[in-house]
């Protein structure tokens, strides 16, 4: 037999096997086995992988998921598909067609219980590793679907990374402190990996619980509690906010909160929560500078409705808010380019 036809037998086996949706490459080994009984390791893993990426993965995208250099996959409609590895942007070499892309969507989106059609042309999801993925359909892309992956790392950076001894010197003394610390810089700069390498030396004697709109941090801690928003479903019912999260985190006994990105009213309940004894607090935010950062908290803390006056505001912000960390990319490093006390500014 061709290996087409066995790639067939095995494929339609594939489908009809009651352990296909929990056990895709355990099931897919079987059945190469079965058909190629003689087949060497590193053949089958490769015969596996290749078959998962046609019936369970997404597709030709499949393995530019597993190489642990690419940080983010870019498809920009049909044909060549673009990635970042160690910082440069280039073409992958990989090109993809309007169907592959219909059944990426479709396994991303489909097995968090969400779609992204016509009718909801914008999505958001996390793939099973935790990658993110971000859609936007036609006609709203012009040119076609583009959709944005941003995977992360399983191995966590170090606080060296970031920045020079001195730098590193000052983050730790801010941690052991328990400042209220933000970290700011414009999208792609490092802000969750720098959050997940300060959070990573945080006494593991203490209870962090974090709370993103897409689990990104990876803390190497024993007690972390990860809660992550939920976005509507088809009938556009079933939202939980940040904001809503920030609530529910403060009665679940936090010695620390982490809030992967603050960008709305979710503000004001972090700035609640930093003045009230929530010590030790982490966030991020965009914007281009440590006096930008606090025009932006304090802009988000006003669409929250409280009804506070701008002076009430910023001396809340102000007060809740003890270092700003601001980062820069330089190439392919993520550099911790300035510390600010806010107190100082």
């Amino acid at each position: 037999m061709t290996g087409a036809v066995i790639d067939s037998e095995i494929r339609q086996q594939f489908i009809d096997h009651p352990d296909a949706a929990t056990n895709p490459r355990g099931v897919l080994a079987g059945l190469v086995l079965g058909a190629l009984p003689l087949v060497d390791e590193a053949t089958l893993d490769a015969i596996v992988e290749r078959l998962f990426a046609v019936v369970a993965g997404l597709g030709p995208i499949d393995e530019l998921l597993r190489d642990p250099e690419i940080t983010d996959i870019l498809i920009n409609g049909p044909g060549p598909v673009w990635i970042e590895r160690n910082g440069v942007m280039a073409r992958s070499g990989v090109s993809i067609t309007n169907d592959e892309i219909a059944v990426v969507l479709e396994r991303a989106f489909d097995r968090n219980g969400l779609s992204v059609d016509r009718a909801h042309p914008i999505g958001d999801t996390r793939l099973v590793d935790g990658a993110r993925i971000s859609a936007v359909l036609s006609p709203l892309a012009i040119e076609g679907t583009h959709i944005a992956i941003r995977k992360f790392s399983t191995n966590p950076l170090p606080l060296e990374a970031f920045g020079p001894p001195a730098a590193v010197e000052r983050l730790r003394y801010h941690l052991s402190s328990r400042a209220n610390i933000v970290v700011f810089g414009a999208t792609g700069t490092g802000k969750t990996s720098l959050v997940n390498a300060m959070a990573a030396e945080i006494d593991p004697g203490e209870r962090v619980v974090t709370i993103e709109d897409a689990a990104e941090l990876r803390i190497p801690l024993p007690h972390v509690v990860r809660l992550e928003c939920r976005p509507e479903n088809g009938e556009g019912a079933g939202r939980i906010d940040t904001r809503a999260l920030v609530r529910a985190a403060l009665r679940l006994r936090p010695d620390r909160l982490i809030v992967g990105e603050v960008r709305g009213p979710e503000a004001l309940e972090l700035v609640w929560a930093m003045s009230s004894g929530h010590t030790g607090s982490l966030s991020t935010c965009h914007a281009k500078s440590a006096i930008d950062a606090l025009y932006r908290l304090e802009t988000f803390v006003m669409l929250a409705d409280a009804a506070l006056p701008l002076t009430a505001v910023r001396a809340q912000v102000r007060s809740a808010v003890d270092v700003l960390v601001g980062l820069q990319r330089t190439g392919g490093a993520r550099r911790v380019t300035s510390i600010d006390e806010v107190a100082a500014l």
